[in-house]
């Protein structure tokens, strides 16, 4: 069995690196490694020191320690040593060439390594090593025993008995909720079907792009819930960020809002939480929670949204803490980018192979909502496909990108659509005159955002803020969020007098939360803007259909954001996004960031880089080496 590692192959560098990222007394491997920029400097001390405790000579198992310790950093479980040296490139963003580096003979490296003192061989039990060598997949053992509980929680959950289930009240709400939904003849309701599943499984996945209903979907699955025989369920929604959580507690309230009076009554008042606070944060403790497998969470349904930002640490310690016998929605996108930290869950679940559950199908059929799948769902899984919201050529650009057909995707950009502009420009060469709708769309939002900041108007000034957003691939560099912020500044001085002039908390100024702030309940990722009040200036945040307001001397991590990457943008919508290409050569372009970022629009997409960075991008998938698809399958 063989995984794939998210590091795409490098270019070359002329110069051996003299930065601050070297280790003055690096030897042998892992020094020549270091030097070369394939590994950091914590990746080679750690290397070292764990070597050095355990005992281990062989400079061959020291250097596939700071690979595995690097590939956390990448979003990557673990690493593949068969194939990581065909897929390495510099964590600064640029491209290496590591042909002439001296790489181990994989089948030599395997052999070493299995019998080191330092690493369990197999997927037995836990263990006191530092390393798991199981299915030809090097795991640091922490993340090894994660996945393995994901797993055996996942499969165990997956093959229990069903809920019980009333088919005949569940059948007749489905007509009430589901009914006249202008489908074509033959053709099943993918959100009834994902509803029914909801109502008929421990886990559901409900995967699908923006627009195709997950939030309406969900609604009715609580409506379908609350409907049944007995005591009404207790529920929980949550997100892995606060504003995710916002955003989902504000648009499940929409969705209900439309029910019949009977379904919205038994729903009550939903909130929405995140993550961590669903699961309890211990301020001494960054892993572990209050609810864990000796202390469950109290609630009959978690529907936990926004999955595809969901780490394999978080998920461990989520299904520890979900009782057996609660119903776990799962809800997101697998083609989005995956989370920040390691792992790429939803996308292991979703995507992996597998079986049709025969049980559900059978309880399916007689509603109608097989469809293509006789077998029934596998794990659960239920992927919405029609787009609801926008349509047209966003839509066809997103189904484009899915399939991995660029000539389709050309095609979309250049077809003239007011929905979709593409720019063909060289960012690399000072400031090209194509920038011409990007400097507007900047002015024009920004105009907005700085006059009802002035005038006080919070709530029209928090519209303008996700009127416009630039997003970038990289943090730094030509194509980077440091260098378009400051663009971004000098287009908004050339038409708002005196912009930035009144000191660090200027009104308009948009900010980005970097950390969480509990006391606060601000979180990474949270966005705001300084605006003028009667009590003087203060920086409004959105709270579901209202907003709070902090004097600016009680934040404390925040920035200015009028760019973002594609991976701080997740959850968020946005009118116009305008995005910057990398060269195609990048090692961050990918078909998750394209379609990431131009899905984050609702409006408007403008795309300024080459065709060739282009398809680059829509053939290149952004894997991540993980076991656990393949192992669920």
């Amino acid at each position: 069995m063989t995984a794939t590692t998210a590091f795409p192959a490098p270019a070359s560098r002329a110069e051996p690196r003299t930065d601050a990222a070297l280790a003055h007394r690096g030897a042998g491997l892992l020094g020549v490694f270091n030097q070369a920029g394939v590994i950091a400097l914590a990746d080679l001390h750690a290397a070292a020191a764990i070597g050095r405790m355990g005992g281990e000579p062989d400079q061959r198992v020291a250097l596939a320690l700071a690979l595995t310790v690097r590939a956390l950093r990448t979003g990557s479980v673990c690493v593949d040593l068969d194939t990581v040296h065909t897929h390495v490139y510099d964590e600064s963003e640029e491209q290496l060439d590591v042909a002439t580096l001296p790489w181990p003979d994989p089948a030599d490296w395997l052999r070493v390594v299995a019998k080191s003192r330092l690493v369990t061989v197999g997927a037995d039990g836990p263990s006191a090593r530092p390393l798991r060598l199981a299915n030809r997949l090097l795991y640091l053992e922490r993340y090894w025993q994660q996945e393995e509980l994901v797993r055996a929680q996942l499969q165990a959950r997956f093959a229990a008995a069903p809920p019980e289930v009333d088919g005949h009240r569940l059948a007749t709400a489905l007509r009430r909720l589901f009914l006249g939904r202008g489908l074509a003849e033959g053709e099943v309701d993918r959100q009834a079907k994902a509803a029914a599943v909801g109502v008929l499984s421990r886990v559901t996945v409900l995967a699908g792009g923006p627009g195709t209903g997950k939030t309406t979907t969900v609604a009715r699955l609580l409506a379908l819930l609350t409907d049944q025989p007995g005591p009404v369920p207790r529920i929980a929604l949550a997100a892995p960020t606060g504003k995710a959580a916002a955003r989902l507690a504000e648009a499940v309230r929409a969705a209900t809002a439309v029910l019949e009076r009977q379904d919205r009554e038994r729903l009550g008042e939903l909130t929405a939480s995140t993550l961590h606070r669903l699961l309890g944060w211990l301020p001494e403790n960054r892993t572990r929670f209050q609810h864990d497998a000796s202390n469950h969470l109290p609630y009959d349904v978690i529907i936990v949204d926004e999955m595809s930002m969901v780490s394999l640490t978080m998920m461990a310690r989520l299904l520890e803490a979900v009782r057996p016998e609660a119903r776990l929605i799962l809800v997101g996108d697998p083609d989005q980018l995956s989370s920040v930290e390691a792992g790429a869950v939803l996308a292991d679940i979703a995507r992996g192979p597998g079986r049709g559950d025969q049980r559900l199908a059978e309880h399916l059929a007689p509603l109608g909502l097989l469809g293509d799948e006789p077998a029934g769902p596998v794990r659960g899984v239920v992927q919405l496909t029609r787009t609801w919201r926008f349509g047209g050529a966003i839509d066809e650009l997103a189904q484009a990108i899915r399939a991995s057909n660029a000539d389709a995707v050309v095609d979309v950009l250049r077809m003239g659509s007011p929905e979709v502009l593409f720019a063909e420009v060289d960012l690399e060469q000072g400031r090209p005159a194509r920038l011409g709708p990007l400097a507007e769309e900047v002015q024009r939002a920004g105009s907005r955002l700085r006059d009802a900041a002035v005038h006080g108007d919070v709530r029209a000034a928090l519209r303008a803020l996700d009127q416009h957003r630039l997003l970038c691939a990289h943090r730094t560099g030509p194509y980077g969020v440091t260098r378009w912020s400051l663009e971004i500044e000098r287009w908004l001085a050339a038409v708002l007098p005196g912009y930035a002039d009144e000191g660090e908390w200027y009104l308009g100024r948009p900010l980005l939360v970097s950390a969480n702030d509990y006391e606060l309940g601000l979180f990474n990722g949270d966005t705001g803007v300084v605006v003028q009040t009667p009590d003087g200036v203060r920086v409004a945040f959105p709270r579901g259909s209202s907003h709070v307001l902090f004097a600016p001397v009680r934040l404390d991590s925040v920035q200015t954001v009028h760019a973002m990457t594609v991976h701080r943008a997740q959850g968020s919508q946005f009118g116009c996004v305008s995005l910057v290409l990398p060269p195609a050569d990048s090692p961050l372009l990918t078909r998750e960031l394209l379609y990431t970022a131009l899905t984050r629009a609702t409006r408007l997409v403008q795309v300024f880089g080459t065709e060739e960075a282009i398809r680059q991008a829509v053939e290149r998938p952004a894997n991540r080496a993980s076991g656990l698809r393949n192992r669920l399958g």
